[in-house]
């Protein structure tokens, strides 16, 4: 076991890991940050997508011990008091099903956003690919980064 310390929602916490734990049991086991969900393991569902300075990251497969020094943001991080817009439009269109997948679509749906304001389809296709809902609600999911795109475009008019 060895220290490491990791800024994770805006906070430095010094964890006691071995090199090899993943971000994700460092996350939900050590500090309780449960939003970030395991799925299968290998990088390939996106359910454990947090960003790591901005970029979505599968944390399911990124040792802890590798992020000294880096900005992690998870679910619970995105946005105090669960009003970042994708959160609403997620609330307003009632995208989820099961809702098991939802904060990894969110996080990477928020990167998305973030280099792409006013995203189209393709775009959003193309960001969400790698990111699987088992209960197909694609079309939801597409809806809603759409409405949270319109939602912070009228947030920036309205200053």
């Amino acid at each position: 076991m060895s220290k490491y310390t990791l800024h994770i929602n805006g906070k430095a916490h010094t964890l006691d890991l071995a090199p090899d734990t993943p971000l994700l049991w460092a996350l939900r086991d050590t500090l309780g940050l449960v939003g970030t969900k395991y799925g299968c393991g290998i990088g390939q569902c996106g359910a454990c997508t947090v960003h790591v300075d901005g970029v979505p990251t599968r944390s399911c497969i990124t040792p802890a011990a590798a992020l000294s020094g880096k900005k992690i943001t998870t679910i619970e991080g995105l946005d105090a008091h669960a009003s970042h817009p994708l959160q609403q439009a997620w609330v307003e269109l009632d995208v989820p099903q099961c809702g098991y997948c939802q904060a990894g679509q969110i996080m990477t749906a928020a990167a998305l956003l973030k280099e792409h304001p006013q995203p189209d389809d393709q775009q959003i296709d193309d960001a969400m690919g790698g990111n699987l809902c088992r209960c197909a609600t694609y079309i939801r999911i597409r809806a809603g980064i759409h409405r949270a795109a319109a939602l912070a475009s009228n947030k920036k008019g309205a200053k």
